[in-house]
């Protein structure tokens, strides 16, 4: 599996800075007791443990495929990003919630604040280079993609946990400068607390973030929309392909994509034909798409009136041909004009028991006379 050294080079740019801030922060926390200072050091302590599991997840997902797992295990990078998520929530997050509550309700005084603020700034500028490392190479995969679109879109875990942790980590030091500064200009301990309090919800709004998108890939998640036009494109290329009818794709390691379509083929073909037309049309895919490593297509007759509009592989294969995309049809009872009221408009019929002369009465019918005995 090819190995990306765009994201290791953030991923190691983020280890080093949080090992030095880590350890920078937690001998200030020895000198000046603050709340904050000890937020911010399990924050970096956090941050660091994650950087080491991104690396673990990603040299895990360079393993050959097994009997067990024949699409290998890519799928390992998404796990360790899931983790990575968990670990931020609980260790960073639960614990500064802690203790900013503590400290709130049990306020103690900062010792040594100037101590605290610098190494809270030399923290800053240690923070602010890996997050222009992160920044500088997420740019370069990004494209035209606004920040916001790239972390939900982006199929490589490390750019986005690397790039949402040293944000927090900036926001959070803000936090942690306030609460010690405040807590010094008023002699009052509680708003080193509130400091700690806020970095600890911070963390938690990071951690959510970050396992919502983690779940999502791990799931699984298709192609972009882009990777898949290119797939139609180059399947529908060559004269043995008359169309695609449906496609699937998604992403078994962020560096490769499993793709399953369903091509039309001429009845006429012989089997022969329709093999090497399969065999040239996996060739020209894996050229425009070289993360496509597993293809399988399928052959047959296409008949419009069998697709059905409403499958999503099949609306994915129109969308990617640029076509415009299917109509969905009317809910009964919709935009159908109101049929006639019940009863139609039929005239009434006639009245029960119609027209005809009415029956003997009730009981048995009348006995023919009897004639005359003879006298």
């Amino acid at each position: 599996m090819r190995v990306s050294f765009r994201e290791l080079r953030a991923v190691f740019a983020a280890l080093g800075a949080n090992l030095g801030i880590a350890v920078t922060k937690f001998v200030a926390f020895l000198f000046t007791g603050s709340a904050s200072m000890l937020a911010e050091s399990v924050h970096s302590v956090a941050d660091t443990g994650n950087q080491v599991l991104l690396l673990v997840g990603h040299g895990r997902s360079t393993r050959p495929p097994s009997d067990e797992h024949p699409f290998g295990f890519g799928r390992e990078r998404y796990f360790y990003g899931f983790v990575v998520s968990v670990m931020l929530f609980t260790v960073g997050a639960a614990f500064s919630v802690y203790e900013g509550l503590h400290k709130i309700l049990n306020p103690e005084t900062i010792r040594s604040p100037l101590v605290a603020i610098i190494v809270l700034l030399l923290s800053a500028v240690l923070e602010a280079f890996s997050l222009r490392t992160g920044i500088g190479e997420a740019n370069k995969v990004r494209g035209n993609r606004s920040w916001s679109t790239f972390i939900r879109r982006t199929k490589a875990p490390e750019l986005p946990v690397v790039l949402l942790e040293d944000l927090a980590a900036l926001i959070g030091l803000g936090f942690a400068f306030a609460g010690v500064a405040l807590s010094a200009l008023t002699r009052n301990g509680r708003w080193d607390g509130a400091g700690s309090l806020a970095i600890g919800l911070l963390l938690a709004t990071a951690a959510a973030i970050l396992a919502v998108e983690m779940k999502s890939l791990l799931i699984g998640e298709a192609a972009s929309a882009e990777v898949q036009q290119m797939i139609v494109a180059a399947l529908e290329d060559g004269p043995e392909v008359d169309r695609v009818i449906h496609m699937r794709t998604v992403h078994i390691s962020p560096d490769a994509i499993l793709v399953a379509a369903k091509i039309a083929i001429r009845a006429t073909d012989t089997a022969a034909q329709v093999a090497a037309g399969i065999d040239a049309a996996e060739k020209r895919v894996r050229a425009a798409v070289p993360i496509a490593g597993t293809i399988y297509l399928e052959p047959d007759i296409y008949r419009p009136s069998r697709a059905d509009q409403t499958d999503p592989s099949i609306r994915a294969a129109v969308l990617a041909r640029g076509d415009d995309p299917p109509q969905t049809p009317p809910a009964p009872g919709g935009t159908h004009p109101p049929g006639p009221p019940l009863g139609g408009t039929h005239p009434p019929g006639p009245p029960l028991g119609g027209t005809h002369p009415p029956g003997p009465p009730l009981g048995r019918a009348p006995s023919p006379p009897v004639p005359p005995r003879p006298q």
